[in-house]
Order: structure tokens, then C-alpha cells, then sequence
């Protein structure tokens, strides 16, 4: 009887264990990349892997520029983060990264460095400085109340590729 009763505590025992580590592959860990950016959204690490993936890839690679300690950042994150169509696009569209330090690049600061900046980088590894938020002395920033000019801007960087392949 005892040892009946042991073996069938063991296979219980064995059988919880299979199970609880199935759940845990299921669920999918947030991405520590995506900073709150977008957890479903595949991040690039550095600017460097970001131009390989977007000439590898043909997708153009998006650059955020921001700070944790910053409001301005913190709202625009947020709205990004919440907003579908921008993580559709960016999930699939776009090789993404988010920066919270400058590049060596300085086509990647044309009118300064500020944050928030977004900045869009063609295959062809061309900054789109031509692709603009609305604001004449920070050309680059977005705000929460931007975002349909933002989604604007990214569909403008897609049509850019498709008018260059």
C-alpha cells in the first residue's frame, strides 16, 4: 500500500511539473528591448544590427531616440505602445530599435539631439531626413496628439521603398 501510494505521489508529482512547464513555454516573456515600446514588436539591439537587418530584410529600419527619465518620451511611448496600428506596422514592416543614447552616425541628429526623436533609415542605408514630424524646430519629435501623423510618416517611409525597388 505505502508503496503504491509513493509511486502515484512521484507520477503526480511528475505529471504537475511536464504541465507547469508547458504553461510557462506558452507564455511569452515581455521583451526587455522593447523598453514599453511594444512587447510583441522584434527589437534590434544596436544601431549596427538595425542597418544589417534592414538591408538583409528590405524593410526600413526606425529609430526611437529616447530617455526614461523624460515626460515628453514617457507619453509618446505610451501612445505608441497603445496604439495597434502603429505595432502592426512596426511588427511587420519595420526593423525597429529604440536608443537611449546617441549613435556615432550624425546624419541621425540633423537639427540636434533632442528626445523624443524618431528617424526613419531606408534599405539602401539612407536617412530619410526628408521624412518629417510637424514641429519646425525639432523636426523629428512626435507628441501623443501625433500619432496619426506619425503612422502618416511610417506608411510615407514604406511607400519610399516601393518607389525605389
Amino acid at each position: 500500500m505505502l508503496h503504491s501510494t509513493l509511486a502515484l505521489s512521484l507520477l503526480l508529482i511528475a505529471v504537475s511539473s511536464n504541465l507547469a512547464m508547458a504553461i510557462k513555454k506558452e507564455k511569452r516573456a515581455p521583451q526587455t528591448l522593447s523598453r514599453g515600446w511594444g512587447d510583441e514588436i522584434t527589437w534590434v539591439q544596436t544601431y549596427e544590427e538595425g542597418l544589417y537587418q534592414a538591408k538583409k530584410s528590405n524593410k526600413p529600419l526606425m529609430v526611437i531616440h529616447h530617455l526614461e527619465d523624460c515626460q515628453y518620451c514617457q507619453a509618446l511611448k505610451k501612445a505608441f505602445a497603445e496604439n495597434e496600428e502603429i505595432q502592426e506596422m512596426a511588427q511587420n514592416n519595420f526593423v525597429m530599435l529604440n536608443l537611449m543614447h546617441e549613435t556615432t552616425d550624425k546624419n541621425l541628429s540633423p537639427d540636434g539631439q533632442y528626445v523624443p526623436r524618431i528617424m526613419f533609415i531606408d534599405p539602401s542605408l539612407t536617412v530619410r531626413a526628408d521624412i518629417t514630424g510637424r514641429y519646425s524646430n525639432r523636426l523629428y519629435t512626435y507628441e501623443p496628439q501625433d500619432i496619426p501623423f506619425l503612422i502618416e510618416n511610417m506608411k510615407k517611409a514604406l511607400r519610399l521603398i516601393q518607389t525605389e525597388l
